[in-house]
């Protein structure tokens, strides 16, 4: 686990890096630079462009992580490499011609509750384009194990570059129509950085020829664009469907509450760009004693590290809303308990979804991820018009609640492994304790010394008891390091 664990740690101080920056952006500038309408109007042209996303580039992000490590000579990995960089435009020309004769057809459909949207309709093909090259160039340096580089371009980055665009919005350098163009140039230019990197760290001979397992290859694909667009419906569907039965500045209200409680999925981001290759790696060598390692001690270490990020967001959330002095977004409270509850229970199926792409039941979570489309997409169109935006984190919620559970019980049935043991019982009771314990206990200072005072109490306690019940070997053995440092100083 060294190498996970080293590359995992300085992820997450490059994560919780991007994630402040971020909500610098999230929770004061766009609230206060940026209007409403174009803060919901960015929103949905972005997570508009996720969702098209892997179909742009044929799921090939996924495709390099699975198969590089099976290749043994260098010219197969430039053949298959190779392949990878120009099969997406398979896809992406045939649509770009679509697109061209059907784009006043497609501007009406998705601006129809909103005008906004249409003068912005092609920003979502070419967002979704750079967005996935990126991902393919990122996987380039994750097959090489070096997640790092691609990590900070992705998460620091593009945000540190937002942070200066609504400045300049703020004093009138650009306006908020070119704030917006603005903000796919980013994305453009974040992709190149990641392909002139990624080819520093292997830069393959262009083989025009298929790998001997094409078919292999392309079925694999075939099934990850599906489950990928699936996925990507999953996690931006409601941001795309919001507009199209509520106003577009709902969409910037149900963002920043998203926003918030995503935090805790933090942990879980910075060890899978570097778990994902290992597990691929170890099954792909029938290894399955060290998968079965990696799926419990990832289960474990995620979830006392997201039980604390949880806890920080829901116990603070009434004084973060108050300290961003906008009444209007603090309608977001019951969307952040929602939404972090979902991301807690995803943390502790640990390296779950490395095991399901990276192994031969790949295609189950073709199934897994279309039937949580389906089922989302329904429940949302129901919840959403029932009880507004709250709806949308609900039918999230049930959605991963469900199919996750699903999940673990189909790895467990095939391949005789789950992540779950007495101790997943005992840091589940702790966060509970917690969560009942601090709930209601509030300060009457500013909001800033409230989060800080009730932090640091809730931080140090759970640190305490976590090490003194010694629940994962990784955290007690990081905690034993930095002890014996302090002691020596």
């Amino acid at each position: 686990m060294g190498i996970v664990q080293k590359q995992s740690f300085t992820n997450s101080i490059i994560l919780f890096l991007g994630f402040a920056i971020g909500g610098m952006n999230v929770l004061f500038l766009y609230t206060h630079f940026l209007h409403e309408d174009y803060y919901g109007l960015n929103t949905f042209l972005l997570s508009s462009a996720n969702i098209l996303l892997p179909l742009m580039v044929f799921g090939m992000q996924h495709t390099i992580v699975k198969f590089f490590s099976s290749y043994k000579t260098k010219l197969e990995q430039d053949q298959f490499l190779t392949t990878s960089l120009f099969v997406p435009l398979l896809v992406i020309i045939p649509l770009a011609i679509i697109g061209a004769f059907a784009y006043n057809t497609i501007a009406e459909w998705i601006s129809k509750e909103n005008s906004i949207i249409k003068q912005y309709t092609h920003l979502i093909f070419v967002s979704a384009i750079f967005m996935g090259y990126f991902e393919v160039f990122y996987a380039f340096s994750k097959v090489q194990l070096q997640s790092v580089f691609g990590n900070f371009i992705k998460e620091v980055f593009a945000r540190v570059c937002t942070t200066f665009l609504l400045i300049a919005v703020y004093f009138q350098w650009i306006t908020k129509e070119q704030f917006i163009y603005a903000i796919v140039i980013v994305y453009g230019v974040r992709m190149l950085i990641m392909l002139f990197y990624a080819f520093s760290l292997y830069k393959p001979q262009f083989v025009l020829k298929f790998p001997d397992n094409i078919r292999e290859i392309l079925s694999y694909s075939f099934y990850i664009i599906l489950a990928g667009s699936a996925s990507g419906i999953l996690l931006d569907i409601d941001k795309f469907m919001i507009p199209q039965v509520q106003k577009i500045a709902e969409v910037a209200y149900y963002a920043v509450g998203i926003y918030i409680a995503q935090v805790v999925a933090i942990p879980s981001r910075a060890m899978q760009q570097i778990i994902n290759p290992l597990t691929a790696k170890e099954l792909n060598a029938n290894n399955l004693d060290e998968v079965n390692k990696l799926y419990k001690k990832s289960s474990i270490t995620l979830l006392i590290a997201g039980g604390l990020l949880f806890l920080l967001i829901n116990l603070n959330i009434n004084d973060l809303y108050d300290f961003i002095g906008k009444p209007e977004y603090a309608v977001g409270g019951m969307i952040v308990l929602m939404i972090s509850i979902a991301e807690l229970y995803k943390l502790a199926l640990g390296s779950n979804g490395a095991i399901l792409t990276n192994s031969s039941y790949y295609k189950v979570f073709f199934y897994f991820s279309v039937a949580m489309a389906l089922s989302v997409i329904v429940l949302n169109r129901w919840l959403i018009q029932l009880i507004g935006i709250d709806g949308a984190a609900l039918a999230t919620l049930i959605v991963v609640l469900i199919f996750s559970t699903f999940k673990i019980i189909y790895v467990k049935s095939k391949l005789k492994m789950q992540p779950f043991s007495s101790k997943t019982i005992i840091i589940l009771l702790v966060i509970v304790l917690f969560f009942a314990s601090f709930y209601f206990v509030s300060f009457d200072f500013h909001p800033i010394i409230n989060i800080s005072i009730k932090s640091l109490l809730i931080t140090l306690i759970y640190i305490i008891v976590i090490y003194k019940l010694n629940i994962s070997e990784e955290v007690t053995s990081i905690l034993n390091t930095y002890l014996a440092k302090v002691k020596q100083h």
